[in-house]
């Protein structure tokens, strides 16, 4: 008896460790959205007086779980992620624009040289790659799954190293490989771009912000799950 509790302890503590170490490839690439529990490594990415964050006083609002934008600025975290996934709802009024970027190195000046942003829009802003959920000007989503406009919308957006990946209401619509941007101001297809960084060489660690283009916009259930180990 005691031969055989002995040989099965060790089994088991190595199916435990190899099931933990299993859990990031469970999530990725990401197909849906996940369940935001904290006991999965979930949390708030927000805290309630927004003193995490790097903001104008009185531009944004936390108000029972809802980042309402008030006018006077971008808001960003003050601690930068690297690989992460990020998971939140968003709503938007007629024309809204706005957008959630990811690792950005300087949020000072032209911010947008420096990180990578998800359009967040009722429709599109007319650009090529403007509709809602693209890689704004890079790259398009495979489809349009936005909600109508005044509603709710699920987004879940990972970054793991090279990749991206945005799925919106249920279903991926980015799939992206940094690395494929090779040249500065050009897109993988050849049409032209607003970056003076080839995306391949895009800081990979940075701020997380949201975007104030002078439009409503909010947010809500903003939850992060880092995946640096």
């Amino acid at each position: 008896m005691n031969q055989k509790t002995t040989l099965l302890g060790p089994f088991f503590v190595v199916t435990i460790v190899l099931l933990s170490s299993c859990t990031e490839q469970q999530i990725l690439p990401l197909k849906g959205h996940p369940t935001t529990k904290v006991s999965n490594g979930w949390q708030n990415l927000l805290v309630e007086d927004l003193s995490n964050c790097l903001y104008s006083p009185g531009s944004w609002l936390l108000e029972d779980d809802v980042l309402t934008r008030k006018g006077g600025g971008d808001i960003w975290t003050k601690k930068k992620f690297g690989d992460f996934i990020l998971d939140l709802e968003f709503k938007v009024a007629k024309g809204s624009n706005s957008g959630v970027m990811l690792r950005t190195a300087n949020i000072e000046g032209e911010w947008w040289q420096s990180g990578i942003e998800v359009q967040i829009h009722d429709t599109t802003d007319g650009t090529r790659h403007g509709v809602c959920g693209a890689i704004y000007d890079c790259l398009s989503p495979t489809k349009n799954m936005l909600k109508e406009t005044g509603q709710w919308n699920h987004c879940t957006i990972a970054c793991k190293a090279n990749k991206i990946y945005v799925v919106l209401n249920g279903e991926q619509i980015i799939d992206m490989d940094l690395n494929l941007w090779t040249e500065a101001n050009k897109n993988l297809d050849g049409t032209p771009n607003k970056f003076n960084t080839a995306y391949k060489d895009m800081p990979r660690v940075g701020h997380i912000g949201f975007q104030d283009h002078g439009d409503p916009v909010w947010f809500r259930n903003i939850k992060i799950k880092p995946l640096d180990r």
